[in-house]
C-alpha cells in the first residue's frame, strides 16, 4: 500500500534539525510521494529544491493570504518568473494561496494576491492550492468570477457544508487533513461521507496539525496514514481502497504520470 500526502510543508524551519534524515524514512513508510507546498517566496524557493533531489517529491509555489508584505506584489512577481525558468516536470501547481481572514489583516491585498496568482496558474497551465479560513463566501465569489483553467485543491478543507459543496460544483478537489481524527471536529464524518471518492485527497499540512494519535506533536507526512484510516472508518470501506483512490487522485490532479 502506498499513500501520497499531498500538501506538507518540507521547507518548513521545523524540519531543519534532522530533514535529509527525515524524508528517506517518510518514504521507506510508504508515503511515495509528496506535495513539498510553498506559502511564501522563501519557501516556494526550498520547495523547488527539494523537489529537485528527491523523486518521491513534487513542489508548488505561491504566497499565501498569511505571509502577504508590503511589497507582495514583487514576491507574487518572482513566483511568476520561478514557474517561467523552471523546465523541470516537478513543479506541479500554484499554491498555497487564497483568503484567511482570523486574523487582522488587509482583506484587499488579499484578495488581489489571489487572484493575481490565478492568473499566473492559468498562464502556466496549472491547478492551484487553496487556504481558506473564515472567508467562505469571498472564497466562492473570487473563484466563480476568476475561473481556473486546471482547478485545483482546497487544501485542509474546513469542515463547511457550503464550501465543500460549491467547491465540488466547480470541480475542485476536496484534502482532508488531521482535524478529521480530532475528537472536537464538528461534521468530520458527514464530511468525510460527503466528498466523492474521485474527488478526495489526504495531507498532513505537516508540521502543523498532527492528527490523533500523535495530536500536539511536530506532524510529519508518515502521519497522513492516521487521517486515511478516519476517513475509511467514516466511510465503512477498507485503509487499502481510501490509500489507493487518493493515491491516484493527487497524480491526476497534479498531472503526474
Amino acid at each position: 500500500m502506498e499513500l501520497f500526502d499531498s500538501h506538507a510543508h518540507l521547507d518548513d524551519e521545523k524540519f531543519n534539525i534532522d530533514r535529509e534524515k527525515l524524508i528517506p524514512e517518510i518514504y521507506n513508510s510508504g508515503i511515495t510521494k509528496i506535495l513539498s507546498c510553498g506559502y511564501s517566496l522563501e519557501g516556494s524557493i526550498k520547495a523547488v529544491k527539494l523537489s529537485k533531489k528527491y523523486e518521491y517529491i513534487y513542489s508548488s509555489v505561491g504566497i499565501s493570504p498569511n505571509d502577504l508584505c508590503t511589497n507582495w506584489e514583487k514576491d507574487v512577481e518572482k513566483i511568476d518568473e520561478i514557474l517561467k525558468n523552471e523546465t523541470s516536470k516537478k513543479l506541479v501547481a500554484v499554491g498555497e494561496i487564497g483568503l484567511d481572514y482570523h486574523y487582522e489583516t488587509n482583506k484587499d491585498w488579499q484578495k488581489e494576491a489571489f487572484v493575481k496568482q490565478i492568473e499566473i496558474a492559468n498562464k502556466y497551465d496549472l491547478p492551484i492550492i487553496i487556504h481558506t479560513r473564515e472567508a467562505v463566501s469571498d472564497t466562492i465569489e473570487i473563484l466563480k468570477q476568476n475561473p481556473v483553467n486546471k482547478k485545483g485543491i482546497f487544501h485542509c478543507c474546513p469542515f463547511n457544508r457550503e464550501l465543500i459543496k460549491e467547491g465540488l460544483k466547480m470541480g475542485f478537489y476536496i484534502s482532508i487533513a488531521g482535524p478529521v481524527t480530532f475528537k472536537n471536529s464538528k461534521n468530520a464524518e458527514e464530511i468525510a461521507n460527503l466528498v466523492p471518492l474521485d474527488r478526495l485527497l489526504i495531507e498532513t499540512d505537516s508540521p502543523y496539525l498532527a492528527p490523533e494519535p500523535v495530536r500536539g506533536t511536530r506532524n510529519d507526512s508518515r502521519n497522513v496514514k492516521y487521517t486515511a484510516q478516519k476517513i475509511a472508518e467514516f466511510r465503512k470501506v477498507s485503509l487499502e481502497e481510501i490509500a489507493k483512490a487518493t493515491y491516484e487522485n493527487a497524480k491526476n490532479i497534479f498531472n503526474i504520470k
